[in-house]
């Protein structure tokens, strides 16, 4: 019985065999490991020979092996200098080709393509493929070195070496055209789209801040080229890395203009949705700081030292306004050093003679500086100067702003007393600066408009910086099987509306809340513009606004019938309010009706006159009248008889009986008081009437009574 041990590191070959002894051998006492150490012996000399000779082979593989590899670094050695010599024979063509073309004023149009394939000689006819590209471009730039070498020999600007004289002059030099060129084959897509901003780099890097001035303005000139999408993809990151590097360069304080310029252009380049240039976390420039002296000098007064340090301490505070909110100490110190310096602003006002020795007004660019000298001995002088208090004065309402904001949350924010404060100082430096000569109102009117709109921006960063582009979606064909949605308003927004101004009952009480306006100042703006003296022209006028008059005349409707009943006669002029209206228009559009009114009012003044008369005549004969009638009454009462059985014993029914006599008691009642009244008009007193009255009375209560009589 046998059995394969394992494997060896030779495949597929045993490593030995191993044989046991069978029952006949262990009876007789024999052994079979003599025979199988011979036959283990036979066989590792039988495997030691297969060894020898695979190892005989793996090393002739191998020097094979060793052999190919040399032979193939030859010839890649061999192809490189063929390339090698291939490129230094297209760089010296692009060289000779362009400073060919760029000497001549040719339009950039009708040369540029041709120079490129002329240089080149691309495989595509038109565009040029990655390792094109890049030969190109390093020839480009080591052409433009050159042209920047030669421009400093000759002690001339960059921009304008090469600058042709005469009429053959297009105001570009060497430079500007090899630029030009290059713009225009990025632009149509013939090279890569960011070699052009790899040049102006390259070129920024290499000149004078004199000459940069000029590059940018190229820059500039070329912005709407350089911000089209197939080029702006490709440049954004060297761009913005070019004009960092020439922030860095300049002068915070000499070169102010020219990093105004920079971070304008990068503001109209970038997309406003930009990260790049959001201080998201609203990260304060701390290393910003104002070096003032500490030590009082020898020869000078101690009062004034102490303000010297107060005032210029505020600039400590104005540096990091974050540590106003988290520490109350500083904002103690700070709050009481501002209302120093406030009360000797006030103390102190500017007249006639400082605002005309300030330099406000002068448009030299050497004399205006970002940042003020701190020297004690200037400080009386600074104090004189409107700008310098302007410029303080604008940081306090800055800080203020970012005080008066609140936080994430409640942590974060200003404290309720901190606010009152703050709105104590705003209110006095506001003050200050409506009577800082000149134009102290106009002036804080454009501080105020500034600061509302960088509001909005914080609250903008606040939210996460979310796109400004909408993206339209596509509207869904409505299927008829549907059933569209039915809102209570009409539509969604207005019920949306309705619904937060029901949870809200204060919307519509709001002061801020838009209001109908009344009619005169509705019918204002057509007025001025019926006024021949306003010389607006008819195409402006508000009565060409459809809007505009129907509006009007659903409101005069409502509130101005007598107006609204004009239209049909003048048009939408005839409503306009009289009192609105100059003489002269008044008089020509209203001329007749107003002397139809003054008709009537006269007609209707003499009929008045006349019933004043006839009613003093009335009131004469009914004195007379009323005379007679006295008397008639008592001549009636001697003629009655005493026969005449009272009222009570005429033949009547008990139930109409209490009627009748509360009859005669009200209209005894009432004739009481009508003869008292006209008697109290007429020269009669009233004391004889009460016996004719009662009499009267009686009579007609014996009338009733008995209708016989």
């Amino acid at each position: 019985m046998s059995s394969w041990a394992g494997r060896g590191k030779f495949k597929d070959q045993p490593t030995g065999r191993r044989y046991f002894s069978n029952s006949e051998e262990m009876a007789a006492g024999t052994s079979a490991k003599l025979r199988s150490l011979k036959r283990g012996v036979q066989e590792e000399e039988e495997g030691g020979g297969k060894f020898e000779e695979e190892k005989s082979f793996e090393e002739e593989s191998a020097k094979k092996q060793k052999k190919q590899k040399k032979l193939a670094q030859s010839l890649m050695e061999i192809d490189n200098l063929n390339s090698l010599k291939a490129k230094n024979i297209k760089a010296k063509n692009v060289d000779e080709v362009f400073k060919d073309v760029i000497s001549r004023p040719i339009s950039t149009a009708s040369i540029a393509l041709t120079a490129m394939q002329d240089a080149m000689k691309p495989q595509k006819q038109t565009v040029l493929i990655q390792d094109e590209n890049q030969l190109f471009e390093n020839s480009l730039r080591t052409l433009l070195e050159e042209l920047v070498v030669q421009a400093v020999t000759e002690e001339v600007p960059v921009m304008h070496l090469g600058r042709l004289t005469g009429p053959e002059d297009d105001g570009r030099g060497l430079v500007t055209r090899l630029l030009d060129i290059v713009l225009y084959l990025c632009e149509r897509g013939h090279v890569e789209g960011g070699m052009v901003f790899q040049l102006l780099e390259d070129l920024t890097e290499v000149s004078t801040i004199k000459d940069c001035k000029e590059v940018f303005g190229y820059i500039e000139g070329k912005q709407e080229t350089l911000g089209k999408p197939e080029l702006f993809g490709r440049g954004k990151l060297v761009m913005l890395r070019t004009c960092n590097q020439l922030l860095r360069r300049l002068s915070k304080a000499n070169d102010v203009v020219f990093c105004g310029r920079i971070l304008m252009f990068l503001a109209h380049f970038f997309p406003l949705s930009e990260r790049s240039a959001v201080n998201i976390k609203g990260i304060f420039n701390t290393s910003n700081e104002t070096k003032y002296e500490k030590d009082p000098p020898a020869d000078g007064v101690l009062l004034d030292f102490n303000f010297y340090k107060i005032f210029w301490s505020l600039q400590e505070h104005f540096c990091n306004p974050a540590y106003l909110v988290q520490y109350p100490a500083r904002w103690q110190a700070f709050s009481t050093s501002l209302a120093t310096v406030l009360q000797t602003f006030e103390a102190q006002p500017l007249g006639d003679e400082d605002e005309s020795s300030s330099h406000l007004d002068e448009e030299d660019d050497a004399t205006f500086n970002i940042k003020y000298l701190t020297s004690s001995n200037l400080l009386s002088l600074e104090l004189k100067d409107p700008g310098f208090r302007r410029h303080i004065l604008v940081q306090c309402l800055i800080v203020f702003d970012y005080l008066k904001t609140p936080g994430k949350t409640e942590k974060e924010g200003p404290r309720e007393s901190l606010r009152e404060e703050v709105k104590t100082h705003e209110e006095h430096v506001r003050k200050l600066l409506e009577i800082t000569p000149p134009k102290g109102k106009e002036f804080i009117a454009a501080i105020e408009h500034i600061l509302e709109r960088e509001r909005n921006w914080v609250w903008w960063k606040r939210d996460g910086c979310p796109p400004f582009e909408r993206v339209v979606h596509e509207r869904k064909t409505v299927q008829d099987s549907k059933r569209r949605t039915r809102w209570r308003l009409g539509n969604k927004e207005l019920s949306q509306l309705w619904k937060w101004a029901e949870s809200n009952p204060n919307a519509l009480t709001d002061i801020s809340r838009v209001k109908v306006p009344s009619v005169l100042e509705y019918w204002k703006p057509l007025a001025e513009d019926m006024d021949p003296a306003a010389g607006i022209e008819p195409e402006y006028h508000h009565k060409k606004n459809r809007v505009y008059c129907w509006k009007g005349l659903r409101f005069a409707a409502r509130q101005d019938l007598e107006g609204f009943s004009r239209v049909a006669e003048q048009g939408i002029e005839g409503v306009v309010p009289l009192e609105l209206l100059p003489a002269e228009v008044r008089a020509k559009l209203h001329g007749k009706n107003l002397e139809r009114a003054k008709q009537k009012g006269a007609k209707k003044e003499e009929e008045g006159v006349a019933s004043v008369v006839s009613a003093d005549d009335s009131q004469l004969n009914g004195r007379g009248a009323m005379v007679d009638t006295a008397q008639d009454m008592e001549d009636a009462q001697t003629i009655i008889p005493d026969s005449i059985p009272p009222p009570d014993a005429v033949n009547l029914s008990t139930n109409e009986r209490p009627d009748e006599e509360e009859t005669g008691k009200a209209s005894e009642t009432a004739s009481k008081s009508k003869m008292k009244e006209e008697f109290s008009r007429s020269d009669i007193p009233a004391s004889s009437l009460s016996n004719d009255t009662k009499s009267e009375s009686r009579g007609t209560v014996r009338k009733r009574a008995h209708p016989d009589l």
